[in-house]
């Protein structure tokens, strides 16, 4: 598992390499003191999991993973407890309260490798997620549970379960990082994940219409048309 420590505090990370050193399976891929660095070496390194600090200098860990434009997992690490309550209705891991038990970390691990269907557990590989935050409500979500993700400006409304928040993306950076197998970009405004499409239909302007969940229609533009007919569909 490959893991990367974000904590402000030097030794405070020296102490998370020392309780990771008693399991063998976890690879440190990487350190940083900020949420700036962190971004940076999250791309980088793509690891499995954040050891993440939520109180640091300049950005929070909430803020640090809603500058993410996919999330591993968490599991929060901090000398203060009022944070808790948030760190488990994003679905994070585990929240460790410093100094951190080795029972407890050893346990959060566990669940990590469960969740992410490490080759151990004989599972297979977990989808990657996005980290959505509006207003006081935040949402760690599986790319596969997003049916659609709507244009509003600088904005992009994301449509999962029965959640529609808004994210601070365009639908050109959102875009890049999809696979287009699964993802398409139906028109300017709308990016489409096709395992939710329940009914296509030609309309009068010689694009498609899609019907999602929920009698939601989107547009397909005619020369968006022939790349849904280049996927079978």
């Amino acid at each position: 598992m490959r893991v990367l420590i974000v904590d402000d505090e030097r030794l405070a990370r020296a102490e998370l390499r020392r309780l990771l050193a008693a399991h063998p399976g976890i690879d440190i891929v990487g350190e940083a003191a900020n949420a700036e660095q962190a971004v940076v070496q999250v791309a980088a390194l793509q690891p499995d999991l954040l050891l993440l600090d939520v109180q640091m200098p300049g950005a929070s860990g909430f803020d640090l993973l809603q500058a993410l434009d996919t999330t591993p997992e968490v599991i929060f690490t901090t000398a203060f407890d009022q944070y808790a309550l948030q760190a488990f209705e994003v679905n994070a891991l585990d929240y460790l309260q410093k100094p951190i038990q080795a029972t407890r970390l050893a346990a959060a691990l566990q669940r990590a490798a469960l969740r992410l269907g490490m080759p151990a557990a004989g599972g297979a590989a977990a989808p990657r997620k996005l980290f959505l935050r509006d207003g006081e409500r935040c949402w760690f979500v599986a790319l596969d549970r997003i049916r659609l993700f709507e244009s509003e400006g600088n904005y992009t409304r994301v449509y999962f379960d029965d959640a529609r928040p808004l994210m601070l993306r365009s639908l050109t950076q959102l875009e890049e990082r999809l696979d287009a197998q699964r993802f398409l970009r139906a028109s300017r405004r709308h990016i489409v994940n096709l395992a939710f499409v329940e009914r296509m239909t030609a309309n009068d302007t010689g694009g498609f219409d899609l019907l999602l969940p929920g009698d939601v229609t989107v547009e397909v533009s005619r020369r968006r048309a022939a790349q849904i007919r280049s996927l079978g569909l």
